[in-house]
Protein backbone atom coordinates (compact mmCIF):
# COMPACT_ATOMS: atom_id res chain seq x y z
CA UNK A 1 0.00 0.00 0.00
CA UNK A 2 3.03 2.29 0.03
CA UNK A 3 4.05 3.64 -3.35
CA UNK A 4 7.83 3.74 -3.49
CA UNK A 5 9.36 4.94 -6.75
CA UNK A 6 12.72 6.13 -8.02
CA UNK A 7 13.09 9.55 -9.52
CA UNK A 8 13.16 10.03 -13.29
CA UNK A 9 12.66 12.97 -15.60
CA UNK A 10 8.98 14.01 -15.67
CA UNK A 11 7.93 10.96 -13.72
CA UNK A 12 4.22 10.15 -13.29
CA UNK A 13 3.11 8.50 -10.05
CA UNK A 14 -0.39 7.41 -9.00
CA UNK A 15 -0.87 7.44 -5.21
CA UNK A 16 -4.21 6.73 -3.57
CA UNK A 17 -6.02 9.20 -1.36
CA UNK A 18 -5.67 8.39 2.31
CA UNK A 19 -2.74 5.99 1.77
CA UNK A 20 0.86 6.80 2.63
CA UNK A 21 2.89 7.98 -0.37
CA UNK A 22 6.69 7.80 -0.37
CA UNK A 23 8.97 8.99 -3.16
CA UNK A 24 12.76 8.64 -2.92
CA UNK A 25 15.11 11.16 -4.57
CA UNK A 26 18.25 9.11 -5.21
CA UNK A 27 21.60 10.87 -5.41
CA UNK A 28 23.00 8.19 -7.71
CA UNK A 29 20.60 9.18 -10.47
CA UNK A 30 21.53 12.87 -10.35
CA UNK A 31 25.26 12.18 -10.29
CA UNK A 32 25.07 11.50 -14.03
CA UNK A 33 23.68 14.98 -14.59
CA UNK A 34 26.75 16.70 -13.18
CA UNK A 35 30.31 16.72 -14.62
CA UNK A 36 32.63 14.08 -13.11
CA UNK A 37 35.90 14.66 -11.34
CA UNK A 38 38.93 15.61 -13.49
CA UNK A 39 40.60 12.28 -12.88
CA UNK A 40 39.00 9.51 -14.98
CA UNK A 41 37.83 6.48 -13.08
CA UNK A 42 37.59 8.25 -9.75
CA UNK A 43 34.38 7.56 -7.86
CA UNK A 44 32.52 10.81 -7.27
CA UNK A 45 30.77 11.46 -4.01
CA UNK A 46 29.53 15.00 -4.47
CA UNK A 47 27.32 16.53 -1.79
CA UNK A 48 23.89 16.95 -3.38
CA UNK A 49 20.85 18.64 -1.86
CA UNK A 50 17.32 18.89 -3.22
CA UNK A 51 14.68 21.59 -3.28
CA UNK A 52 11.05 20.64 -3.91
CA UNK A 53 8.12 22.95 -4.59
CA UNK A 54 4.75 22.99 -6.29
CA UNK A 55 5.04 24.39 -9.79
CA UNK A 56 4.35 28.10 -9.66
CA UNK A 57 4.57 28.24 -5.86
CA UNK A 58 7.48 28.53 -3.40
CA UNK A 59 6.46 25.56 -1.23
CA UNK A 60 4.94 22.10 -1.45
CA UNK A 61 1.28 21.17 -0.93
CA UNK A 62 0.16 20.95 2.68
CA UNK A 63 -0.03 17.16 2.70
CA UNK A 64 3.45 16.61 1.21
CA UNK A 65 6.64 16.72 3.28
CA UNK A 66 10.33 16.40 2.45
CA UNK A 67 13.33 15.29 4.47
CA UNK A 68 17.06 14.86 3.82
CA UNK A 69 19.40 14.48 6.75
CA UNK A 70 22.75 15.21 5.06
CA UNK A 71 23.93 16.14 1.54
CA UNK A 72 25.31 12.60 1.28
CA UNK A 73 21.94 10.87 1.87
CA UNK A 74 18.90 10.49 -0.36
CA UNK A 75 15.94 12.81 -0.08
CA UNK A 76 12.44 11.53 0.61
CA UNK A 77 9.05 13.01 -0.27
CA UNK A 78 6.24 11.55 1.83
CA UNK A 79 2.72 12.30 2.94
CA UNK A 80 -0.90 11.23 2.79
CA UNK A 81 -2.89 12.68 -0.16
CA UNK A 82 -6.31 14.09 0.58
CA UNK A 83 -9.62 13.47 -1.13
CA UNK A 84 -9.86 17.12 -2.21
CA UNK A 85 -6.93 16.63 -4.62
CA UNK A 86 -8.36 13.56 -6.37
CA UNK A 87 -8.31 14.01 -10.15
CA UNK A 88 -6.10 17.11 -10.03
CA UNK A 89 -2.52 16.52 -11.26
CA UNK A 90 0.03 17.94 -8.85
CA UNK A 91 3.34 18.89 -10.49
CA UNK A 92 6.29 19.01 -8.10
CA UNK A 93 9.50 20.68 -9.32
CA UNK A 94 12.61 18.89 -8.05
CA UNK A 95 15.85 20.88 -8.20
CA UNK A 96 19.13 19.14 -7.36
CA UNK A 97 22.13 21.23 -6.27
CA UNK A 98 25.70 19.98 -6.56
CA UNK A 99 27.51 21.58 -3.64
CA UNK A 100 30.93 20.95 -5.25
CA UNK A 101 30.37 22.42 -8.71
CA UNK A 102 27.35 24.65 -7.86
CA UNK A 103 25.44 23.25 -10.82
CA UNK A 104 21.76 22.39 -10.80
CA UNK A 105 19.46 19.87 -12.46
CA UNK A 106 15.66 20.06 -12.54
CA UNK A 107 13.00 17.40 -13.06
CA UNK A 108 9.25 17.32 -12.65
CA UNK A 109 7.26 14.82 -10.63
CA UNK A 110 3.61 14.57 -11.69
CA UNK A 111 1.43 13.19 -8.88
CA UNK A 112 -1.95 11.87 -10.05
CA UNK A 113 -4.01 11.19 -6.94
CA UNK A 114 -6.46 8.35 -7.32
CA UNK A 115 -9.55 7.70 -5.23
CA UNK A 116 -9.55 4.63 -2.98
CA UNK A 117 -12.72 2.57 -2.91
CA UNK A 118 -12.25 1.44 0.68
CA UNK A 119 -11.19 4.84 1.98
CA UNK A 120 -11.42 5.84 4.70
CA UNK A 121 -10.87 2.74 6.77
CA UNK A 122 -13.14 3.04 9.81
CA UNK A 123 -10.70 1.86 12.50
CA UNK A 124 -7.49 3.85 12.83
CA UNK A 125 -4.68 3.46 15.34
CA UNK A 126 -1.68 5.73 15.77
CA UNK A 127 1.50 4.32 17.34
CA UNK A 128 4.47 6.26 18.69
CA UNK A 129 7.77 4.47 18.03
CA UNK A 130 10.57 5.85 20.19
CA UNK A 131 13.61 4.17 18.61
CA UNK A 132 13.08 5.33 15.01
CA UNK A 133 13.64 8.44 12.93
CA UNK A 134 11.22 9.35 10.20
CA UNK A 135 13.59 8.55 7.32
CA UNK A 136 14.36 5.15 8.86
CA UNK A 137 10.67 4.37 9.20
CA UNK A 138 9.99 5.39 5.60
CA UNK A 139 12.24 2.63 4.28
CA UNK A 140 10.09 -0.01 2.61
CA UNK A 141 11.53 -2.96 4.52
CA UNK A 142 11.22 -1.30 7.94
CA UNK A 143 7.67 -0.12 7.29
CA UNK A 144 6.78 -3.56 5.97
CA UNK A 145 8.06 -5.18 9.16
CA UNK A 146 6.00 -2.83 11.29
CA UNK A 147 2.82 -3.42 9.30
CA UNK A 148 3.42 -7.16 9.57
CA UNK A 149 3.67 -6.93 13.35
CA UNK A 150 0.51 -4.83 13.54
CA UNK A 151 -1.34 -7.26 11.30
CA UNK A 152 -0.25 -10.16 13.49
CA UNK A 153 -1.71 -8.42 16.54
CA UNK A 154 -4.80 -6.90 14.94
CA UNK A 155 -5.74 -9.63 12.42
CA UNK A 156 -7.52 -7.38 9.88
CA UNK A 157 -8.46 -8.18 6.30
CA UNK A 158 -7.20 -4.85 4.97
CA UNK A 159 -4.45 -2.83 6.60
CA UNK A 160 -3.04 0.43 5.23
CA UNK A 161 -0.36 2.81 6.41
CA UNK A 162 -2.18 6.15 6.44
CA UNK A 163 0.45 8.62 7.55
CA UNK A 164 3.87 9.00 9.17
CA UNK A 165 4.85 12.06 11.19
CA UNK A 166 8.07 12.94 12.96
CA UNK A 167 7.82 13.67 16.68
CA UNK A 168 9.51 17.03 16.01
CA UNK A 169 6.47 18.05 13.96
CA UNK A 170 4.28 17.31 16.99
CA UNK A 171 6.23 19.59 19.31
CA UNK A 172 8.88 17.08 20.40
CA UNK A 173 12.41 18.09 21.34
CA UNK A 174 15.55 17.40 19.39
CA UNK A 175 17.24 14.41 21.08
CA UNK A 176 20.70 14.65 22.57
CA UNK A 177 23.49 13.13 20.48
CA UNK A 178 24.24 10.44 23.05
CA UNK A 179 23.57 6.71 23.02
CA UNK A 180 22.26 6.99 19.46
CA UNK A 181 19.01 8.55 20.65
CA UNK A 182 16.18 8.91 18.13
CA UNK A 183 13.61 11.65 17.69
CA UNK A 184 10.65 9.24 17.51
CA UNK A 185 7.96 8.87 14.87
CA UNK A 186 4.16 8.59 14.82
CA UNK A 187 2.71 5.95 12.48
CA UNK A 188 -1.03 5.86 11.75
CA UNK A 189 -2.53 2.70 10.31
CA UNK A 190 -6.10 1.87 9.33
CA UNK A 191 -8.01 -1.42 9.26
CA UNK A 192 -11.48 -2.68 8.46
CA UNK A 193 -12.09 -4.65 11.67
CA UNK A 194 -12.51 -3.46 15.27
CA UNK A 195 -9.50 -3.13 17.53
CA UNK A 196 -8.15 -6.31 19.07
CA UNK A 197 -8.22 -6.98 22.79
CA UNK A 198 -4.47 -6.42 22.97
CA UNK A 199 -4.81 -2.86 21.67
CA UNK A 200 -7.70 -2.23 24.05
CA UNK A 201 -5.59 -3.17 27.08
CA UNK A 202 -4.17 0.33 27.25
CA UNK A 203 -7.66 1.66 28.09
CA UNK A 204 -8.15 -0.34 31.30
CA UNK A 205 -7.91 1.62 34.58
CA UNK A 206 -4.73 -0.12 35.78
CA UNK A 207 -2.77 0.88 32.69
CA UNK A 208 -4.24 4.36 32.73
CA UNK A 209 -3.03 4.74 36.31
CA UNK A 210 0.44 3.52 35.38
CA UNK A 211 0.56 5.98 32.48
CA UNK A 212 -0.43 8.85 34.77
CA UNK A 213 2.49 7.87 37.03
CA UNK A 214 4.86 7.76 34.02
CA UNK A 215 5.22 4.00 34.25
CA UNK A 216 5.13 1.45 31.45
CA UNK A 217 1.69 -0.16 31.05
CA UNK A 218 1.35 -3.93 30.97
CA UNK A 219 0.54 -4.94 27.35
CA UNK A 220 0.52 -8.63 26.45
CA UNK A 221 1.39 -8.10 22.76
CA UNK A 222 4.28 -5.71 23.40
CA UNK A 223 6.83 -8.52 22.98
CA UNK A 224 5.82 -8.90 19.34
CA UNK A 225 7.07 -5.34 18.68
CA UNK A 226 9.89 -5.09 21.23
CA UNK A 227 12.44 -6.97 19.12
CA UNK A 228 12.58 -4.11 16.60
CA UNK A 229 10.16 -1.37 17.64
CA UNK A 230 9.92 0.27 21.05
CA UNK A 231 6.33 1.50 21.25
CA UNK A 232 5.15 4.01 23.83
CA UNK A 233 1.77 2.49 24.66
CA UNK A 234 0.72 5.48 26.73
CA UNK A 235 0.66 7.59 23.54
CA UNK A 236 -1.34 5.19 21.39
CA UNK A 237 -4.48 6.70 19.87
CA UNK A 238 -7.48 4.57 18.83
CA UNK A 239 -10.13 6.17 16.63
CA UNK A 240 -13.40 4.43 15.74
CA UNK A 241 -15.05 6.31 12.86
CA UNK A 242 -18.09 4.02 12.88
CA UNK A 243 -19.42 5.79 15.96
CA UNK A 244 -20.90 8.99 14.63
CA UNK A 245 -20.51 11.51 17.39
CA UNK A 246 -22.69 14.52 16.97
CA UNK A 247 -20.63 17.68 17.16
CA UNK A 248 -23.72 19.95 17.20
CA UNK A 249 -24.27 21.69 20.51
CA UNK A 250 -27.18 23.92 21.29
CA UNK A 251 -25.97 27.46 21.78
CA UNK A 252 -27.17 28.99 25.01
CA UNK A 253 -27.07 32.72 24.62
CA UNK A 254 -25.61 34.64 27.49
CA UNK A 255 -23.62 37.76 28.15
CA UNK A 256 -20.75 36.68 25.94
CA UNK A 257 -22.78 35.80 22.83
CA UNK A 258 -24.15 38.52 20.59
CA UNK A 259 -27.64 38.18 19.16
CA UNK A 260 -27.97 36.97 15.64
CA UNK A 261 -28.32 39.94 13.34
CA UNK A 262 -28.85 38.00 10.15
CA UNK A 263 -26.83 38.42 7.02
CA UNK A 264 -24.57 41.40 6.54
CA UNK A 265 -26.14 44.13 4.45
CA UNK A 266 -23.65 46.65 3.10
CA UNK A 267 -24.70 50.32 2.98
CA UNK A 268 -26.17 51.66 -0.23
CA UNK A 269 -24.21 53.83 -2.61
CA UNK A 270 -26.57 56.77 -2.16
CA UNK A 271 -25.37 57.95 1.24
CA UNK A 272 -25.87 61.51 2.43
CA UNK A 273 -22.84 63.62 3.25
CA UNK A 274 -22.18 64.18 6.92
CA UNK A 275 -20.87 67.32 8.57
CA UNK A 276 -18.06 66.58 11.02
CA UNK A 277 -17.71 70.15 12.37
CA UNK A 278 -19.53 69.39 15.61
CA UNK A 279 -17.46 66.24 16.09
CA UNK A 280 -14.32 68.35 15.66
CA UNK A 281 -15.45 70.83 18.33
CA UNK A 282 -16.28 68.08 20.78
CA UNK A 283 -13.10 66.02 20.31
CA UNK A 284 -10.46 68.74 19.75
CA UNK A 285 -11.59 72.31 20.37
CA UNK A 286 -13.26 71.84 23.77
CA UNK A 287 -10.35 69.87 25.38
CA UNK A 288 -7.87 72.39 23.96
CA UNK A 289 -9.77 75.33 25.46
CA UNK A 290 -9.94 73.66 28.87
CA UNK A 291 -6.22 72.94 28.77
CA UNK A 292 -5.48 76.61 27.88
CA UNK A 293 -7.54 77.90 30.82
CA UNK A 294 -5.74 75.57 33.23
CA UNK A 295 -2.39 76.75 31.85
CA UNK A 296 -3.26 80.43 32.41
CA UNK A 297 -4.39 79.76 35.99
CA UNK A 298 -1.16 77.92 36.75
CA UNK A 299 0.94 80.71 35.20
CA UNK A 300 -0.85 83.32 37.36
CA UNK A 301 -0.22 81.32 40.52
CA UNK A 302 3.45 80.74 39.74
CA UNK A 303 4.36 84.22 38.48
CA UNK A 304 1.97 86.77 40.00
CA UNK A 305 1.41 85.46 43.51
CA UNK A 306 4.65 86.22 45.50
CA UNK A 307 3.67 85.40 49.07
CA UNK A 308 6.63 83.11 49.50
CA UNK A 309 9.37 85.64 48.65
CA UNK A 310 9.68 87.14 52.15
CA UNK A 311 9.80 83.74 53.77
CA UNK A 312 12.48 82.68 51.32
CA UNK A 313 14.59 85.73 52.21
CA UNK A 314 14.29 85.05 55.96
CA UNK A 315 15.37 81.49 55.44
CA UNK A 316 18.36 82.71 53.39
CA UNK A 317 19.44 85.18 56.12
CA UNK A 318 19.16 82.53 58.80
CA UNK A 319 21.25 80.12 56.75
CA UNK A 320 23.90 82.81 56.09
CA UNK A 321 23.99 83.76 59.85
CA UNK A 322 24.72 80.24 61.06
CA UNK A 323 28.39 80.10 59.88
CA UNK A 324 29.28 83.29 61.91
CA UNK A 325 27.83 81.74 65.09
CA UNK A 326 29.81 78.58 64.51
CA UNK A 327 33.05 80.61 64.13
CA UNK A 328 32.45 82.39 67.48
CA UNK A 329 31.89 79.06 69.22
CA UNK A 330 35.04 77.59 67.70
CA UNK A 331 37.16 80.62 68.77
CA UNK A 332 35.86 80.45 72.33
CA UNK A 333 36.70 76.75 72.53
CA UNK A 334 40.25 77.35 71.29
CA UNK A 335 40.78 80.22 73.76
CA UNK A 336 39.59 78.15 76.71
CA UNK A 337 41.82 75.23 75.69
CA UNK A 338 44.94 77.47 75.54
CA UNK A 339 44.15 79.00 78.92
CA UNK A 340 43.85 75.56 80.53
CA UNK A 341 47.17 74.46 79.05
CA UNK A 342 48.93 77.59 80.40
CA UNK A 343 47.52 77.02 83.86
CA UNK A 344 48.71 73.40 83.87
CA UNK A 345 52.33 74.50 83.17
CA UNK A 346 52.43 76.67 86.31
CA UNK A 347 51.60 73.88 88.72
CA UNK A 348 54.34 73.37 91.36
CA UNK A 349 54.86 69.68 91.67
CA UNK A 350 57.96 67.55 92.28
CA UNK A 351 59.93 66.53 89.25
CA UNK A 352 60.10 62.82 88.57
CA UNK A 353 63.37 61.05 89.40
CA UNK A 354 64.02 60.54 85.71
CA UNK A 355 64.28 64.34 85.31
CA UNK A 356 66.81 65.02 88.18
CA UNK A 357 70.59 65.55 87.50
CA UNK A 358 72.66 62.38 87.61
CA UNK A 359 76.39 61.59 87.62
CA UNK A 360 78.10 60.07 84.65
CA UNK A 361 79.29 56.55 85.64
CA UNK A 362 82.70 56.99 83.91
CA UNK A 363 83.70 60.66 84.14
CA UNK A 364 81.82 61.51 87.32
CA UNK A 365 80.47 64.67 85.77
CA UNK A 366 76.97 65.83 86.48
CA UNK A 367 74.67 65.17 83.59
CA UNK A 368 71.73 67.53 83.03
CA UNK A 369 68.20 66.08 83.30
CA UNK A 370 66.54 64.41 80.34
CA UNK A 371 64.17 67.34 79.79
CA UNK A 372 64.76 71.05 79.76
CA UNK A 373 62.80 73.60 81.70
CA UNK A 374 60.75 74.34 78.64
CA UNK A 375 59.51 70.80 78.64
CA UNK A 376 55.72 70.59 78.53
CA UNK A 377 54.89 68.96 81.85
CA UNK A 378 51.26 68.65 81.08
CA UNK A 379 51.89 64.99 80.25
CA UNK A 380 53.44 64.33 83.70
CA UNK A 381 51.43 62.14 86.00
CA UNK A 382 49.58 64.01 88.72
CA UNK A 383 50.23 61.24 91.31
CA UNK A 384 53.97 60.75 92.04
CA UNK A 385 54.83 57.18 92.91
CA UNK A 386 58.60 57.76 93.34
CA UNK A 387 60.09 58.11 96.88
Amino acid sequence: YTILSKVHSDRNVYPSAGVLFVHVLEREYFKGEFPPYPKPGEISNDPITFNTNLMGYPDRPGWLRYIQRTPYSDGVLYGSPTVENVGKPTIIEITAYNRRTFETARHNLIINIMSAEDFPLPYQAEFFIRNMNVEEMLASEVLGDFLGAVKNVWQPERLNAINITSALDRGGRVPLPINDMKEGVYVMVGADVPFSSCLREVENPQNQLRCSQEMEPVITCDKKFRTQFHIDWCKISLVDNTKQVSTFQEVIRGEGILPDGGEYKPPSDTLKSRDYYQDFLITLAVPSAIALVLFLILAYIMCCRREGVALKRRIHCFISFRPSIQLVHHSAIQKSTKELRDMSKNREIAWPLSTLPVFHPVTGEMVPPLHTDSYDNTSMPLMQTQQ
